[in-house]
C-alpha cells in the first residue's frame, strides 16, 4: 500500500496539467471498481453515502462520516478526496479542529462548503467562510492535504456568478488549493470561474447528460471533474425499477441486465489479491 504523503504527492500533481475525472464512490465496493477501473483518484460523496444509510444528504453525523472516509482510504491504494461538508462547523476554530481530524484519516484532500445546512441552506458571510477556510489551512500545514474552497451559492440559489466568483477568488486568496462552484451546466459560467482563479485548479461538477463532456470541461480549463452523488443516484435507479416491478406485477423482468453473481465474485476475487 502506498504511503499518505505518496498519495498526498499523487493527488497534486494530478492538479497540475490536464483534467482528470475524479468519480464518487459511496462503499468499498464501488470504491474498489472505480480503482479497478484505472481511475486515478476518487471523491467521497455526502448524498451517496447518507442515502445508503437511509438518511436525507446532510444528516450524517461527523463521526460517522469521519468513519467511512476512513473505510474508502482503506479499501483502495489511489487518492480519496472527502466530501467534508461544512466542516461540520460554523465557527472557524472548531472547523479547523474537524478538518484535521478528516485529514488523519489519511485524504489526499477535501473541501469544506460555506453553506451551513442543507435544509434552508444559509451560506455564511464572506468575511466568515474566507476566515474558516483560512483556519483550516492552518490547521493542515505540512500535511500535503489538498483544501478544496467550495461555494454553494448559486446551487442553492442564493447568489448569482459574479457572487460565487468573489466568493471563489477569496477563498483561493485565504489559502484554497482548488475550487469548486457546483450547479452551473454551462461552458460560459464554468470558463469564467476557471479564468478568475486562475492559476489555481477548479473542479466542475458534471451529474448527468447536460451536454457537458470530459473534452468540454477540459476545453474549458477545469482540471477535474466530479459526478457528486450521481452514481449512487444510478444505482438506486436500478434497484427501485426491480424492486417497484417485483411489487406490483410479481415479475423480475427489470433484472434482465444485473451483472451476475460469478463476474461480481470474480472481480472481487481479483481485486483483493491486488491489494
Amino acid at each position: 500500500m502506498k504511503s499518505i504523503e505518496q498519495k498526498c504527492a499523487e493527488f497534486r500533481k494530478l492538479h497540475e496539467s490536464g483534467c482528470f475525472a475524479i468519480p464518487n464512490p459511496w462503499d468499498p465496493g464501488t470504491a474498489k471498481y472505480l480503482q479497478h477501473l484505472g481511475f486515478k483518484a476518487i471523491a467521497t460523496t455526502s448524498a451517496g453515502f447518507a442515502f445508503s444509510r437511509g438518511l436525507p444528504d446532510g444528516s450524517v453525523k461527523r463521526d460517522d462520516m469521519l468513519t467511512h472516509i476512513r473505510e474508502l482510504v482503506e479499501a483502495t491504494d489511489i487518492p480519496v478526496n472527502a466530501d467534508f461538508e461544512n466542516g461540520y462547523a460554523d465557527e472557524p476554530n472548531w472547523c479547523a479542529e474537524n478538518a484535521r481530524l478528516c485529514a488523519e484519516t489519511g485524504v489526499a484532500g477535501f473541501s469544506i462548503e460555506d453553506a451551513a445546512d442543507r435544509k434552508e441552506s444559509p451560506l455564511y458571510d464572506v468575511n466568515l467562510a474566507v476566515e474558516r477556510i483560512h483556519a483550516v489551512r492552518e490547521a493542515l500545514h505540512g500535511t500535503g492535504v489538498l483544501l478544496v474552497g467550495r461555494a454553494e451559492g448559486f446551487l442553492v440559489g442564493r447568489e448569482k456568478l459574479d457572487q460565487v466568483i468573489n466568493r471563489l477568488v477569496k477563498y483561493s486568496e485565504a489559502g484554497a488549493d482548488c475550487l469548486y462552484a457546483p450547479g452551473f451546466k454551462d461552458r460560459d459560467s464554468n470558463k469564467a470561474i476557471v479564468e478568475a482563479v486562475a492559476p489555481k485548479p477548479v473542479n466542475v461538477l458534471i451529474g448527468g447528460p447536460g451536454g457537458l463532456t470530459m473534452r468540454d470541461a477540459a476545453e474549458m480549463g477545469a482540471r477535474r471533474v466530479s459526478v457528486g452523488g450521481a452514481f449512487a443516484r444510478a444505482a438506486w435507479s436500478g434497484f427501485i425499477r426491480a424492486a417497484k416491478e417485483l411489487m406490483e406485477n410479481g415479475t423480475f423482468d427489470e433484472l434482465t441486465h444485473a451483472t451476475s453473481y460469478a463476474e461480481l465474485q470474480k472481480l472481487f476475487a481479483e481485486v483483493t489479491s491486488d491489494m
